[in-house]
This record gives C-alpha cells, structure tokens and sequence, in this order.
C-alpha cells in the first residue's frame, strides 16, 4: 500500500507551524536549538548523517540576507533615516533574525527533504542498536 501523496501547501503550513511534515502531530524542535531525533507520532526521522542540514543553514543565511536588504530599503525610501541609523538596525536585524529563524529554517528544510524523497523511519532493533529504515 503506497501512501497518499501530501499536498506542497499542507507542507509548507506544517513547516511555518514548525511540525512534523509527513503527519503534523508534533512538534520537531523539543526545546530551543534542540531539533527533536524523530517524530514520537510517526517515526519520521529528524536527526540525519552529517552534512544534512547545511541546505537549512543555507536558508537560513540567504532569508537572512534578503530580510536585510528589504529592511535596509524600507528604512532608508520610506522612512528616510540617517544612513548611520539604518547601518545600527540592520546590524541588530543582522543579529537577532537568524536566531529567530533557526527552528524555521529547519522546518522547511526537513519540508523539503520530505516532498521530493520522503523522510526514513526512525527503528530501535531489539539489540538496542538504532537503524533507520528504507525510505521507500
């Protein structure tokens, strides 16, 4: 039995509301900065080999840029500060936004990963050993 295809708008919602992609139950970060190993609900398996996430800091770096360049542009057409004002808020903005959009920019990754190959299943054999299983 194949599953049922999840619509790219369902996915999109479950990673801005940062939840599982494949079901939506729960949550993937279990504390701040802290990226929960699986999904309790589905067993969808969050924590990856090492490498994996480098397209999420990757987001988050490029969302980063262009969220300064939009304040910078905001600021300086429509407010018309000073430029030395402009350079101390993006500054701030360049400090905080990454920080805010950490667990987000996972989120959409995981999102990501999950439309164009599907998530493994997290497996504890009985040996207490963890495998992942097949993607498919």
């Amino acid at each position: 039995m194949t599953a049922r295809p999840v619509p790219i708008l369902t996915v999109l919602s479950r990673s801005l509301r940062l939840l599982c992609p494949a079901c939506g139950q729960s949550l993937i970060a279990s504390s701040p900065f802290h990226i929960r190993h699986h999904c309790p609900s589905c067993r969808s398996l969050f924590s990856r080999e090492q490498g994996f996430f480098v397209g999420a800091i990757l987001a988050n770096v490029l969302t980063t840029e262009l969220v300064i360049l939009l304040v910078c542009m905001v600021w300086l057409i429509v407010i018309g500060s000073s430029y030395e004002s402009v350079l101390a808020g993006l500054f701030v903005v360049a400090l905080l936004f990454p920080v805010a959009f950490y667990h987000h920019s996972w989120s959409f990754w995981l999102g990501f990963d999950y439309l164009i190959e599907g998530l493994p299943r997290y497996d504890k054999t009985s040996s207490g050993e963890e495998r992942d299983e097949s993607r498919y």
